[in-house]
């Protein structure tokens, strides 16, 4: 009964969830991740301190809680497998990103495709940290493309790899981490003590999904399965994260493009801070990306996002009827 239980919740679940996000992508009202966004900038302000200690407690008491109250509604649902099917889907319709990402990506390359410079590099913002007001319209679609790539992999294939491990404790616990990632991982100088741990741990759970979005990637363009091999094998390992670089080289060899290049990141028009600028190696040796490109890699990162759920649902009914077995 038990693995029964779990072979239909989870993969089912995953399943439900991820059409739920590619029928209406992220909930317009009442996100849960933005309300903990919100309670994690609350404790942010009351807890910091340029500590690494202090930035591991918080990390662990806000990941650690988002996992506890997915046990919670697990534990609810016992019994009730309608139900647990049900919590299992809204978790991840909650937590995948992919249907946004791709609205987000498809908007800039329609602001590009209509002469609109200067409204992309104002949308593109929704997508990357960096300095987009010397961009052209080519750098402008790398950052499209790289951000396409490196969220199909944090966005979708990471929260369904966890969701089948796990099931809700899994979904709610790595996007708990991805998001303190995002608001304190990033090196600045305010968070390069504080922030350590978030970004270490975001890196620890993206390691599995990032390898398999390379494989997937190749699997999903199979006619530049060699190219996509190549520029991972070759070029991922020079990227600054260790699990980003696989994705966007994997995307590159994928669509014949080469991505990477110098970023610039902060402004220098607010309070006069100077920008950083980032130089990073090439990944891939095809053609500079073009605005076309968006398009293909939104076609691309869907692929994907279809195989990986695939696979997760595959997982999940492997895992569950194991613990039948066991149980």
């Amino acid at each position: 009964m038990l693995g029964g239980a779990l072979v239909m919740t989870r993969a089912g679940g995953l399943l439900l969830g991820f059409a739920a996000d590619r029928a209406f992508g992220d909930p317009r009202h009442f996100h849960p991740v933005a309300g903990f966004g919100s309670l994690a900038g609350v404790l942010e302000r009351r807890w910091y301190a340029d500590s690494r200690p202090r930035g591991a407690a918080y990390a662990a008491v806000l990941v650690g809680g988002a996992a506890v109250a997915g046990v919670l509604v697990e534990r609810r649902c016992t019994g009730r497998d309608a139900v647990r099917l049900v919590a299992t889907a809204v978790t991840t319709w909650t937590v995948l990103g992919g249907r946004s990402l791709e609205r987000e990506a498809t908007a800039v390359g329609a602001l590009l495709g209509d002469g609109d410079l200067v409204g992309a590099r104002s949308r593109v913002t929704h997508l990357v940290g960096r300095d987009p007001s010397a961009l052209d319209a080519g750098e402008v679609s790398r950052a499209v493309v790289e951000s396409v790539a490196e969220n199909t992999a944090d966005a979708v294939v990471a929260p369904l790899v966890w969701g089948a491990a796990a099931g809700v404790p899994g979904l709610l616990a790595y996007r708990a981490a991805n998001t303190l990632d995002a608001m304190v991982g990033h090196l600045t100088e305010r968070h390069e003590h504080f922030g350590w741990a978030s970004a270490r741990l975001d890196d620890v759970l993206n390691l599995p999904a990032s390898r398999l979005t390379g494989l997937l990637t190749m699997a999903a363009k199979p006619g530049s399965a060699s190219a996509a091999w190549r520029a991972w094998r070759r070029d991922a390992r020079a990227h600054p994260s260790p699990n980003a670089g696989i994705p966007e080289a994997a995307f590159a060899g994928a669509l014949g493009v080469c991505l990477g290049g110098t970023n610039v990141y902060g402004d220098h028009t607010e309070h006069g801070t100077e920008p950083r600028a980032e130089h990073r190696a090439p990944l891939g040796d095809g053609r500079r990306v073009t605005p076309a490109d968006i398009a293909r890699a939104t076609r691309l990162a869907l692929r994907v996002d279809v195989l990986a759920v695939v696979v997760a649902a595959g997982l999940a009914t492997l895992l569950g009827r194991r613990g039948g077995h066991r149980s």
